[in-house]
C-alpha cells in the first residue's frame, strides 16, 4: 500500500546548488558586455574613410586642389573628377557622391544633408576651402605685383566667397534627420518581436508563414501611416514606402520562423543574435557605413537592418539612386526564411508519416502475435 502511494507521489525537483547559481549568474553578465560592445564598438572605432567626393572646375584649379585634399585628408575622401557642376549634382542625387567641390569664378561646395551624419564630413571642408581660396587670391595679387615691380600690399585682394549649397536637403518636418533615424529601430524591433511571437504562439509552419505575411503587411501599413502620414519622418510615395516597410519587417521575421522550423526553439536566437547584436551595429543606420572599420560598412548592407535603412533613406530623399541591391537583399532574406519554414514543414510531415508507419507496423505485429 505504501509503495503504491510513494510511486504516485511526484518527486520534488532537485534544487540548483548555490555554487552553480552564483557561477551561472556571473557568467550571464558576459551577455551584458557583448551587448555593450556590439553597440559601442562602431562608435569607438569610427573614422570616416572613402567618403565619395566629386571635383570639377578648370583643369589648373582642379590640379591644384586635388593633391591638397589628398595630402590633408588622407584616406577620408575618394575623389572623382567630373565634367561640370551638373554631373556633380546628378551624382549626388544618385548617391554616387556624398558631396562635391565646384571650382572656378563662382566656387561652390555641394552638400546633401539628407545623407545624415556623413554630410558633416563634407560641410567641414567649407572653412579650409575658403582659406585656400583666400590664399590663392593673395598669391595671385603677389605675382602681379612682382611682375609690375609694385608693393603687393598696395593692391587690393579680390574677395572670393565660397557658396555652400545643400543639393538634397532634409524635409522641414525633420530638419535634423532625427525622425528618419528613429524610424529604423521600429523595423528591427517589430520584425524580431513578430518573428518570435509567431514562432511561439502559432503551431504549424504554413500558418506561421501566413502569420508573417499578414503581420508584415499590416505592420508596414501602420509604420508608414505613422512615420509618413502623421510624423513626417519619411518622404516619397506612400505605397512604395509601405512595400519597403512590409518587406523590411518580413526580412527580419521570416528567417526567425524558418530557423525555428529547422532548429526548434533554438532558432529564436536568430533575431537577437544575428539581427540585433551583429547586423544592427554595422547597418549604417546610426553610424554611416563610411565610418565603420574595414569592409564592415559594406557587409552590413547584406543584412536586413542595413538594407532597410539605406532603402528608406533613398526612397525619401534620393529617388534617382539605384535601389536594386537593397530591394534584392530584403526580398532574399524574406524568401529565404519562408523557404526554411517550408523545408521544416516538409521534414515534420515526413517524420509524422514515418511515425504513423511504425505505429501501424507495430499494431500489425501485435495482431499477428495475438
Amino acid at each position: 500500500m505504501s509503495q503504491t502511494i510513494d510511486s504516485a507521489t511526484p518527486s520534488m525537483p532537485r534544487k540548483t546548488s548555490i555554487g552553480r547559481t552564483i557561477t551561472l549568474s556571473t557568467l550571464l553578465t558576459a551577455l551584458i558586455a557583448v551587448v555593450l560592445l556590439a553597440f559601442t564598438w562602431p562608435a569607438l572605432t569610427a573614422e570616416p574613410k572613402g567618403v565619395t567626393l566629386a571635383l570639377t572646375g578648370p583643369e589648373s584649379a582642379v590640379a591644384a586642389v586635388e593633391p591638397l585634399l589628398e595630402e590633408q585628408a588622407g584616406e577620408t575622401f575618394d575623389i572623382t573628377t567630373v565634367d561640370d557642376r551638373g554631373a556633380a549634382v546628378d551624382g549626388i542625387e544618385q548617391r554616387e557622391y556624398v558631396g562635391a567641390i565646384v571650382l572656378g569664378d563662382e566656387p561652390e561646395l555641394l552638400t546633401a544633408s539628407a545623407n545624415g551624419t556623413v554630410n558633416q564630413v563634407i560641410t567641414s571642408l567649407a572653412d579650409p576651402l575658403q582659406d585656400a581660396l583666400d590664399a590663392q587670391a593673395a598669391a595671385q595679387v603677389a605675382d602681379v605685383a612682382a611682375e609690375q615691380g609694385m608693393d603687393a600690399s598696395s593692391l587690393p585682394v579680390p574677395e572670393i566667397t565660397l557658396t555652400v549649397t545643400d543639393v538634397v536637403a532634409l524635409s522641414e518636418d525633420d530638419p535634423n534627420g532625427t525622425l528618419l533615424t528613429s524610424a529604423f529601430f521600429p523595423i528591427l524591433f517589430g520584425g524580431m518581436i513578430g518573428g518570435i511571437v509567431i514562432s511561439t504562439a502559432i503551431v504549424g509552419a504554413l500558418r506561421r508563414v501566413i502569420g508573417v505575411a499578414v503581420y508584415s503587411a499590416v505592420g508596414g501599413l501602420v509604420l508608414t501611416s505613422i512615420l509618413q502620414g502623421w510624423i513626417g519622418a519619411i518622404q516619397g510615395d506612400f505605397l512604395i514606402n509601405w512595400a519597403a516597410f512590409t518587406l523590411a519587417i518580413g526580412a527580419i521575421a521570416a528567417p526567425i520562423i524558418g530557423s525555428v522550423a529547422l532548429l526548434g526553439r533554438a532558432g529564436i536566437a536568430v533575431g537577437p543574435v544575428v539581427m540585433m547584436l551583429f547586423a544592427n551595429p554595422i547597418s549604417g543606420a546610426a553610424l554611416p557605413a563610411q565610418f565603420l572599420p574595414g569592409a564592415w560598412g559594406a557587409v552590413g548592407q547584406w543584412f536586413p537592418p542595413g538594407a532597410a535603412a539605406t532603402l528608406l533613406r533613398e526612397l525619401s530623399y534620393f529617388p534617382s539612386a539605384d535601389m536594386t541591391f537593397s530591394w534584392l537583399v530584403l526580398a532574399g532574406w524574406t524568401l529565404g526564411g519562408i523557404l526554411l519554414a517550408l523545408v521544416g514543414h516538409l521534414r515534420e510531415q515526413r517524420r509524422a508519416a514515418a511515425h504513423r508507419a511504425n505505429a501501424d507496423g507495430d499494431g500489425a505485429s501485435d495482431a499477428a502475435i495475438v
